[in-house]
């Protein structure tokens, strides 16, 4: 039986258990695709993100749940770069590359009084209608028909992984959510496995444009993710492309996980260009704690 050492890191906070969580194992190499996976389900985190040498790039990631693996992840990139980064494990560079399964993405490190910030560029966005049963969407987060805000698009987002971002009229709406993920499947017809996003307009903190929660795919072996990066990427594009077309770029702070005693912020940048757009997030991240997995194919 072998055995490896986590770190935990908590990802968009600068209190420990306040962000997203995440488990970070260095010098990963030697590990098979399937002992990965079942130190992440050891480890529980919505992500556990293993770092290994790359020959196209300063570093590469891999990202699995505790039930499969991801192409990207924000939350995990954070905390992983923050990791590199403040235990000297990284070219004395402000600008590192990350290959990742979607490609190899730059990461630029900046100091904000006296605080450690990574910005992360995501891959170029996409949106796909969703067409399927509104009713059953609402009921599949506890909600009802009027609860969900019907004069903006419901769409598939992706920076990186899927999403489906779901308008909602209030914020008082949030607390009253419960994810049904079993049925998750059967509604999102035309992309099964992704998960569900819902927003507003509406925030806590009057420093933020949107608040959001985010459940998870069934599929993936966790039911909420605190903090989200990529789907907080992909709110970005949804603005330019949705809510205001005809700006050359948009740059807001999102709100996530509140409802979960966390209390996390994103701060999304996205710039338009001739035929796409860059989605950017930048975010800090702060170390919990350390702790060893046992793990055995």
């Amino acid at each position: 039986m072998g055995s490896v050492n986590v770190l935990h890191y908590d990802a968009f906070s600068v209190q420990p258990n306040k962000g997203n969580p995440a488990g970070v194992v260095l010098d990963a190499d030697e590990l098979t695709e399937k002992e990965m996976q079942i130190i992440a389900r050891q480890v529980g985190f919505n992500e556990t993100t293993f770092i290994l040498k790359s020959d196209q790039a300063d570093v590469r990631l891999r990202y699995f749940t505790p039930g499969h693996e991801m192409n990207l992840c924000g939350h995990a990139t954070m905390a992983s770069m923050y990791a590199l980064k403040s235990r000297g494990l990284l070219p004395d560079k402000e600008t590192v590359w990350v290959e990742t399964n979607v490609g190899n993405l730059p990461i630029h490190f900046q100091e904000d009084a006296g605080q450690l910030k990574m910005k992360m560029k995501q891959d170029h966005p996409q949106f796909i209608p969703f067409r399927g049963d509104v009713e059953r969407l609402a009921h599949s987060i506890g909600l009802k028909r009027e609860d969900l805000d019907l004069s903006l698009p419901i769409v598939y987002g992706s920076t990186g992984i899927w999403t489906l971002l779901v308008p909602i009229k209030e914020l008082r709406s949030f607390h009253r959510m419960v994810p049904d993920q079993a049925r998750f499947p059967e509604i999102l017809t035309e992309l099964p496995r992704a998960s569900l996003h819902p927003f507003c307009l509406e925030t806590i903190d009057d420093d933020c444009f949107m608040h959001a929660r985010h459940f998870s795919s069934p599929f993936s072996g966790t039911v909420e993710d605190p903090v989200t990066g990529t789907a907080s990427g992909v709110l970005g594009a949804y603005d330019l492309t949705y809510l205001n077309s005809e700006r050359p770029s948009t740059q807001f702070m999102v709100e996530q996980g509140q409802e979960m005693g966390k209390d996390g912020r994103v701060h999304v940048h996205v710039l338009r260009n001739q035929d796409n757009m860059d989605v950017y997030i930048t975010g800090t991240a702060i170390f919990v704690d350390e702790f060893q997995v046992n793990y055995d194919e």
